[in-house]
């Protein structure tokens, strides 16, 4: 409702913006725009309407065939995993980002270009359909389209510019490389030149050397014999007196070895004696030492003997003692148990005569019991 007032309202605006242009009452600021507009045809109203219905349903479809090609888009998100992990996680993005960033020359042909590509010439044919329609419905013109088919144009020469440039860029690097091969000729001619001249040096240096080496060696072999020629003559001149001092030297190193000789046998039985001495008294006290180890075992048994056999007599003592006093306790408790008996047997004797006597003489408990009246009425006429 609101696009079909905007569009019935815009000849109306544009005739009103005209009108006022005419009569001065829009500021010069303002009167550009408009100027611009009236000098932009504008479409009839239902021409612009077939053109809005046409660009409408032509939206519809390829936005339902945006959206039914859900193959297209999981691949086109999983290409642009990484930049919507980087919006997830908050991470700054560049303000300007180059077409060119990220392409790489040798992979060209692969899929995520292609994919990149296809969804950029679809959405750019979207957003220029999109503001066509846009256009043609708000100001009943086609000013949209001609802005995209210029930027088109304009990115069309742009691009031949860049190739032109390329060209020019690809004659200056062919004569750029003309020109370093020129300068490494050149150098290596120098270099060669150089080098010759280093080897005419080293091959002088090498003769210089060798003169002065063999000057060296002729001079050194020279002085060699002279010192050959004089040590000679002081030997031929000190043989006589050598000989005699290698004499006695022999003589007196023959006496010394005598010698050594000697003190070294003399040495060689002081240590023998010594070693016998030594192993004799190791022998001495290694008897010693079993016998005291024997005599201290010897004693500690007797000791152990005599201890064990003053125990046993002490032990002996005290098994008479109690056996004594055993046979003491034994004999005292008969004659007690003789008594006790004895005197039980009188005290039995003495309790019957005594009972007896009681009995007899109707004495104490024994005593009769008198009689009483009534008693002795009764039992009188029971006489009777």
């Amino acid at each position: 409702m609101s696009t079909s007032t905007s569009t019935l309202s815009s000849p109306r605006l544009t005739a009103m913006s005209t009108k006022e242009l005419q009569r001065g009452l829009i500021p010069e600021v303002m009167q550009e725009p408009f100027r611009k507009r009236t000098i932009t045809p504008v479409l009839p109203y239902f021409q612009a309407c077939l053109f809005a219905t046409i660009l409408e349903d032509s939206i519809t479809e390829m936005r339902i065939i945006v959206d039914c090609n859900s193959h297209l888009g999981l691949a086109k998100a999983l290409v642009d995993m990484d930049h919507y992990r980087a919006l997830k996680y908050s991470i700054a993005q560049p303000l300007v980002k180059d077409e060119l960033d990220g392409i790489d020359a040798s992979r060209l042909g692969c899929i995520e270009y292609k994919i990149n590509k296809l969804d950029a010439d679809r959405k750019g044919l979207q957003e220029a359909l999109l503001e066509m329609y846009l256009d043609l419905t708000v100001h009943n013109t086609f000013h949209a389209l001609a802005s995209h088919v210029h930027s088109i144009v304009d990115k069309f020469d742009h691009y031949n510019f860049l190739v032109e440039e390329e060209a020019k860029n690809r004659v200056n690097r062919r004569e750029l490389r003309r020109q370093l091969r020129q300068r490494q000729n050149q150098i290596k001619s120098v270099f060669y030149d150089t080098d010759s001249m280093i080897e005419d040096l080293k091959s002088q240096c090498e003769d210089a050397v060798l003169n002065a080496e063999v000057r060296s060696r002729y001079a050194l072999n020279w002085q060699r014999a002279r010192v050959e020629q004089n040590a000679q003559l002081i030997k031929s001149k000190e043989n006589g007196p050598c000989q005699v001092i290698e004499f006695y030297k022999q003589k007196t190193d023959h006496e010394q070895r005598v010698h050594t000789e000697v003190e070294l046998l003399t040495t060689i039985a002081i240590n023998e004696t010594l070693q016998k001495v030594e192993s004799w008294m190791d022998k001495y006290d290694t008897d010693m030492e079993a016998i005291d180890i024997r005599i201290q075992r010897m004693k500690n048994k007797h000791i152990s003997t005599l201890e064990r056999r003053q125990g046993l007599e002490e032990k002996l003592e005290k098994h008479a003692q109690l056996i004594k006093q055993w046979l003491d306790f034994k004999e005292a408790r008969e004659n007690a148990r003789l008594y006790r008996e004895k005197m039980n047997n009188a005290a039995i004797v003495v309790q019957a005569w005594w009972r007896g006597l009681l009995v007899r003489n109707q004495l104490g408990p024994y005593k009769p019991l008198p009689k009483k009246r009534g008693q002795k009425g009764a039992a009188e006429k029971k006489k009777k």
